[in-house]
Parts: C-alpha cells; sequence; structure tokens
C-alpha cells in the first residue's frame, strides 16, 4: 500500500526530500549493482608488486612501458596515484554485453535473460570511466569500442562522465566481413565513441584535441621485395597540359600486352605540334613496332586539344621500374607506381595493403578496418585460435596518430591480447616516436602472462621474421594493504609497500641506493629518494649531493603527520620536491572511495 503524505514523519519527509534533490533531472538513470572488486577497497587499499623476472629492458634511452595484471578497477585506483592527470590517450575494447558469456560480474557471467543485465554493466562502466577520466591529461582522449548492445546507454553515460560537449566521434568502423549474423540487417559495423577531458581554449578559440586527417586504404601491388600503389596516369593537367605548351612532353609509349615490355619514342614533329591539333598530322607511327605487336598510347586530350605527358622521354626510358601500363575500358593509361614502406603494409586475404594518411584533411567518421586483419596479426604471433577477436593493429595506429604528440601516453585497462601495445610500438617505430604505453587485464585463464605479456615480449624481441622493436617493459600485480585497527599501522604497512608506485609514478627504477631506512632511485630524467626512517635525513641528503647527474629529484618522506620535512631539506643544493607519504597516497584513495561509495550508496 502506498504510503500517504499525512502519514510521513517530519524526519522521513527531510528524507525523501533529499532523495529528490539526489535525483538526476535529465538523462541516464540506473539501478547501481554493487560490486566486490569495488567493495574490497573499503577495507584494502591497492598498491603494485613487481614481477622482476618478467621485465624486459632493451633500451637505456626509451622511457618505461608496463603491464598491470589485475583487476581493472584496483589498477585505476592505484593509477590515480602514479599517473593522475597524466595519460593522453585511452583506448579500451570493454565487454559488449552481449549475453554470449562476453562480460563477467562478481564472478558470474551475464546473460540475456538477466533482468538486471544493463544495469549491471552501466554500474561496471561507470565506476571505471569515472576513474579513468580522473587519469587523463588536460588535453586527453579516451576512444570506445562498441557495438549495437550498449552504444545508446554508453553514449549517455559518457555524456554524464565526460559531458555532452566533450563528444568528439563517434566513428563508425566498417568491418570488412560479409558475416550473416541475424535475421533482419546483417551488422557489418561496430562504433568507437570518441571523448575529451574539457575543452582547451588559446586566446578564446577552441584548440581541436584530435588532427584533422584523411585516411585512404590503398590495394598494394608487390614488384620483388617492394609493395607499391598506381598514382593518377603520368600526365599534366589542366592548361599547361596541352602540347603546344609542353613541346619536349609530346612522346608516344609504344607497349606490347603480351611481353609487357614498353618503352617511350619521340615519334612526332615538335614544330607542327606548336600549330595542329590533328595527331595523325603531328604523329608519325613506328610501323616497325607496331608490326611486333606494340600498341601505341598517347597522352589524352585535354579540352579538345593534343596532351602531354608529365615526364620527358629520356626520364621516362630510364625510369621504366617506375611505370606501369594500366588496362582501362577503352584502353590503356601510364601510370607511376608510388613504393610503400615494407614496414607499413600488412596483408588480409592474400592481398597486401597500405593506409595512406594526409593531413589537414577531415577525418571521415566512417573507416574501414577489417577484423579478419586482427586475427590475422595475431596468429603471425602467437597460437591461432588462444585468443578471440582481438582488434585490428592497423586501426589503432591510426587512432593514436590522430593525437598529435609523439610523446604521448597510452592507456587500455581492457588491454586483452596487447593490441594496443604492439600499435603504440609499431607506431614509434614508424615515426621515430616516444609514446608510452600502460596495458591493465586480469589474469583470467591466464591471459595476462600468456597472451598479453608474451605478446608484447615478441614484438620487442622480433617474431616470424619480423625485427624486434627495443623497448622496456615491466610487469606488475596488483596486491592490498589491509586496513589495520589503528591508522598508524595502515600508514606503516603502507608506506613499506609504497616503493614500486613511486618508481612507477616516477619512471625510476635503476636502485642507486638500498638502505633499510631509506632508497634513491634514477631514471631517464629525474631520481627519486624514499625516506623511511627520518633519522636518516642527514645521510641522504649526502648521499643525494654525491648523485652524478643534475637532474632533479623528488623526495618522498614518511610522516603520519603529513609533514614534509622542508625545514629539513632547506640546505640541499639540488632542484628538489618533497613528497609525504603515504599521505599524498592516502589523499588519492580517499577522494577515489568516498565518490565510489556516494555512486553505490553506501
Amino acid at each position: 500500500m502506498t504510503k500517504r503524505l499525512d502519514d510521513y514523519t517530519k524526519e522521513e519527509l527531510i528524507e525523501v526530500v533529499k532523495g529528490l534533490k539526489r535525483r538526476k533531472k535529465f538523462g541516464l538513470v540506473w539501478e547501481d549493482k554493487p560490486e566486490k572488486v569495488a567493495q574490497l577497497c573499503q577495507d584494502n587499499l591497492p598498491v603494485l608488486d613487481e614481477v622482476e623476472d618478467r621485465a624486459i629492458i632493451l633500451s637505456s634511452d626509451s622511457p618505461t612501458n608496463y603491464l598491470i595484471e589485475g583487476d581493472n578497477y584496483h589498477s585505476l585506483s592505484v593509477l590515480n596515484y602514479t599517473h593522475g592527470g597524466k595519460v593522453d590517450i585511452i583506448y579500451i575494447d570493454p565487454p559488449y554485453n552481449t549475453g554470449n558469456k562476453d562480460f563477467v560480474y562478481n564472478d558470474h557471467y551475464v546473460d540475456k535473460e538477466d533482468s538486471y543485465r544493463h544495469s549491471k554493466w552501466l554500474s561496471f562502466m561507470s565506476k571505471r570511466l569515472q576513474l579513468a577520466k580522473d587519469l587523463l591529461a588536460d588535453n586527453g582522449v579516451v576512444f570506445i569500442s562498441i557495438d549495437d548492445n550498449e552504444y545508446a546507454n554508453l553514449k549517455l553515460l559518457c555524456d554524464a562522465v565526460f559531458g555532452e560537449n566533450n563528444s568528439i566521434g563517434p566513428f563508425i568502423q566498417n568491418k570488412l566481413n560479409a558475416k550473416n549474423d541475424t535475421l533482419n540487417i546483417q551488422k557489418n559495423h561496430e562504433y568507437i565513441l570518441v571523448y575529451r577531458k574539457g575543452e582547451i581554449k588559446v586566446a578564446g578559440k577552441t584548440i581541436p584535441t584530435l588532427v584533422n586527417k584523411k585516411i585512404s586504404i590503398k590495394e598494394l601491388s608487390k614488384d620483388g621485395d617492394r609493395f607499391y600503389y598506381l598514382s593518377d596516369p603520368l600526365t599534366t593537367r589542366g592548361d599547361g597540359g596541352i602540347l603546344n605548351a609542353r613541346k619536349n612532353l609530346g612522346y608516344t609509349v609504344y607497349f606490347n600486352p603480351k611481353t609487357g615490355d614498353f618503352k617511350g619514342v619521340m615519334d612526332y614533329n615538335v614544330e607542327l605540334a606548336q600549330t595542329s591539333n590533328i595527331e595523325k598530322d603531328v604523329y608519325s607511327d613506328d610501323s616497325n613496332l607496331v608490326s611486333k605487336g606494340y600498341v601505341i598510347i598517347r597522352p589524352p586530350r585535354v579540352r579538345g586539344k593534343l596532351g602531354a605527358w608529365t615526364w620527358e622521354c629520356s626520364r621516362f626510358n630510364a625510369n621504366k621500374d617506375e611505370v606501369f601500363i594500366k588496362t582501362t575500358r577503352t584502353g590503356y593509361s601510364v601510370n607511376k607506381k608510388v613504393f610503400v614502406d615494407a614496414s607499413l603494409v600488412y596483408e588480409s586475404a592474400d592481398k597486401f595493403y597500405y593506409d595512406s594518411v594526409s593531413q589537414n584533411g577531415n577525418s571521415r567518421s566512417i573507416i574501414d578496418y577489417s577484423t579478419n586483419d586482427g586475427t590475422d596479426v595475431y596468429n603471425q604471433i602467437l597460437e591461432a585460435g588462444s585468443f578471440n577477436n582481438p582488434k585490428n593493429v592497423q586501426m589503432l595506429k591510426y587512432l593514436i596518430s590522430l593525437f598529435d604528440n609523439k610523446d604521448a601516453l597510452v592507456l587500455d585497462f581492457f588491454a586483452g591480447s596487447g593490441t594496443l601495445g604492439q600499435a603504440v610500438l609499431e607506431i614509434n617505430d614508424d615515426d621515430e616516436g616516444n609514446r608510452k604505453f600502460i596495458l591493465c587485464t586480469n589474469n583470467e585463464n591466464g591471459i595476462a602472462e600468456n597472451i598479453t605479456y608474451e605478446r608484447v615480449k615478441k614484438v620487442v624481441e622480433g617474431y616470424g621474421g619480423n625485427k624486434g622493436i627495443p623497448a622496456n617493459i615491466r610487469y606488475f600485480t596488483t596486491d592490498f594493504v589491509s586496513k589495520k585497527n589503528t591508522d598508524d599501522q595502515t600508514r606503516a604497512e603502507l608506506v613499506e609497500r609504497s616503493a614500486k608506485m613511486i618508481c612507477v609514478r616516477e619512471d625510476t627504477f635503476e636502485a642507486l641506493v638500498d638502505d633499510k631506512d631509506y632508497k634513491i632511485f634514477e631514471g631517464g630524467v629525474t631520481y627519486s629518494a624514499i625516506v623511511f626512517n627520518t633519522g636518516s635525513i642527514e645521510k641522504v641528503k649526502k648521499d643525494i649531493s654525491k648523485l652524478s647527474t643534475n637532474k632533479p629529484v623528488s623526495i618522498y618522506v614518511f610522516s603520519l603527520s603529513n609533514d614534509t620535512y622542508e625545514s629539513d631539506f632547506a640546505d640541499l643544493e639540488r632542484t628538489h620536491e618533497l613528497r609525504p607519504i603515504p599521505e599524498s597516497i592516502l589523499d588519492v584513495y580517499r577522494r577515489i572511495f568516498t565518490y565510489q561509495k556516494e555512486s553505490m550508496g553506501l
């Protein structure tokens, strides 16, 4: 029975009004479902442990890439401390919630008949997207692959998390397959939602988050070990392309269709070409070549006048390996071969392709990337069938290329087979970039160890005749510090476990001093010092003063009172920054888990 208004007490009415104020006015509303991995953080603080024997260090001049094994909720929580506001690009391929055992919630698959199917998915995604948003740099961008099952819900959720005005997508991926998977409309597409962290303005003008690019997929031909596509015909267009204006460019190309041989012959009257537009008056056919089976190819007319080639005859004959005679409906055309760097070529269904990207065009909303290509590339690296439906490497390279920063930090917290890691390594190899990746995945069925890690390892070290791409990879697992009965106990244990998190935050892994009271590490651009015992501060300062290079140092000092001991380090003659631990870590966790607790109604 519905409770009448007169039956409410004053206190009950106040609570009802509070609830109405919290209710969303417009947008996506769902019943938030408790999630074990999020509730676990109410009594435990996530930390990182390194699996040191899986480290791959091949390039001393390069930054460190990270693979984190564990539930991505916990990984994202740790990353909010180590990389908050530092991630430039996020790409994720979350579960699509098809009901076909692709989405696990609280250790159980969610099927199509689950009446809370969409609520569970939205609860799951909303927690992680909020954590992800806080990781993005001010000009950061997120790409999310999705299909029809949750596209509408995800769009509204992203509008709520990132802001509707920050939507700059979607892309529609033409999967280039012909799978008949429905009785009605054949679904050969997926979506990639694109959002920015926020609008960036300079002098009152909005600065684009992504570089405008125009992409076209070109099918290639093979010439020995080289690959090429054909440019437009080798003729000069416009008024400047008529023969009486280009008197040395009117020769005939003689082509033998049977043998494939061809040559350029100066068989025309240069003087008559200045005044006549009648081909038989200007040209004299080479009857000897014609008798041997050669056909005549001359420049097509331009506005009714005799046309001209782009190259002179001598250059044409000297560069025949760059020329292709193409059969057309009306005869033949002479085309230039455009050769492509073999490292940019990919194969699909026994054909070769290249993605031609040009700046300053408009990025097309429909992009053509085959799902089969993702599988083909994966099968070249790891055992065929060991992972289903990996993403297309070339597609991820294209998305990364839209962000105009070769030093970008790229995150995938649904890493799966590690396609994003391969894409980052390859695009760095293509354009001499210095991008870094962070891959997060659980280890269900050994995926982190046996799939994600092994794939990026093979790309780094080389596989199947492909040269390796030297890079540094470090492997971490998530663990927990239990909240003790006293705050001081928790703080002390968190400091003990924080060393690796600080190394990840600062990218400093070379241990220079390993004392029980303090540690000092070196990275490419900075040092880090961790002071566990404040009684050792004078020794720490002496060791810091002895460091060989003048790089700045970040000093983390254990303090139960949030004291950075600034006065104790005032005489340190080196650029340094002081941070209290564990308070700087706890501040991040308080913010995260307070928000998550409120969102769960706890």
